[in-house]
């Protein structure tokens, strides 16, 4: 559906939306155990698993990366043939599609396009898509760009601005991690990144409590910021893999939560 029509009008809502920015999802396999670390330690075993590794070594594949990313949802609009809208760039003219970590982002979205075109109402709707099959999208002069949750932008901007880095803004999506949380699945150990920054102080508050020890969260400096889609151009590109050992949380997910009481 072509909107170069509404292509002023809508880039303005997309951009309102952008500035206003909690999905749900339910984990399909049981979560690994987990341990807790102390940050002040002069190798942490998070560091150690990198210092294990090879200093050089190939970039993961592709279907690696998908693999990491399966699992985790995001929200795009459908047409009536369900296909994905895309909308023209203000400033490119190229065609966009528009992924929403938020379901409720997109369905705002969606009302915005119908408020220019009622027409587009019927048959649109908002579908559920995994972020491993965003990335396996190519289509020809169609861009993919990711709206992520507007409070967890805020949250990365407060943790940027307690180390006292920038924190005017934030371009692209935040991943969280701690320096005290380790994963571990099968005789492995997992640096795990999670889209919430609620659900990685709700496991590190967890851990402590089971383990009897003081909340690392409380410290300063242990809560790490990332950007997504830079991780994923290091696990493509860089050849010393600073990111071999992570994985992704869905959002709203406590990887110490016992699956059955879900």
């Amino acid at each position: 559906m072509n909107f170069e029509n509404y292509k002023s009008n809508f880039h303005k809502a997309i951009t309102d939306l952008q500035r206003r920015f909690s999905t749900l999802t339910d984990h399909p396999q049981p979560p690994p155990s987990f341990t807790f670390q102390n940050p002040l330690s002069v190798n942490p075993p998070w560091a150690r698993v990198a210092q294990n590794l090879k200093p050089f070594r190939k970039p993961l594949s592709a279907e690696e990366i998908e693999e990491r990313l399966d699992g985790i949802p995001v929200y795009a609009l459908s047409n009536p043939e369900e296909e994905f809208m895309l909308v023209s760039g203000s400033s490119t003219g190229k065609n966009l599609g528009l992924f929403c970590f938020k379901q409720e982002d997109a369905e705002s979205l969606l009302d915005q396009v119908t408020v220019i075109d009622p027409h587009m109402r019927q048959g649109s709707k908002v579908v559920p898509v995994a972020l491993n099959k965003v990335f396996q999208l190519k289509v020809n002069g169609v861009a993919f760009r990711l709206i992520p949750e507007h409070t967890q932008v805020q949250n990365a901007l407060r943790e940027r601005e307690k180390l006292g880095l920038p924190a005017d803004s934030f371009s692209g999506v935040p991943v969280f991690q701690s320096k005290s949380l380790i994963l571990k699945s099968q005789k492995k150990r997992y640096r795990p990144l999670f889209f919430r920054k609620e659900d990685l102080e709700n496991s590190l508050e967890r851990a402590s409590r089971d383990q009897n020890q003081l909340n690392p969260a409380l410290r300063q400096g242990d809560i790490q910021v990332a950007v997504l889609e830079d991780i994923i151009k290091e696990m493509k590109d860089n050849y010393t893999m600073d990111w071999d050992d992570a994985i992704f949380i869905p959002p709203g997910f406590d990887i110490s939560t016992d699956p059955n009481q879900q």
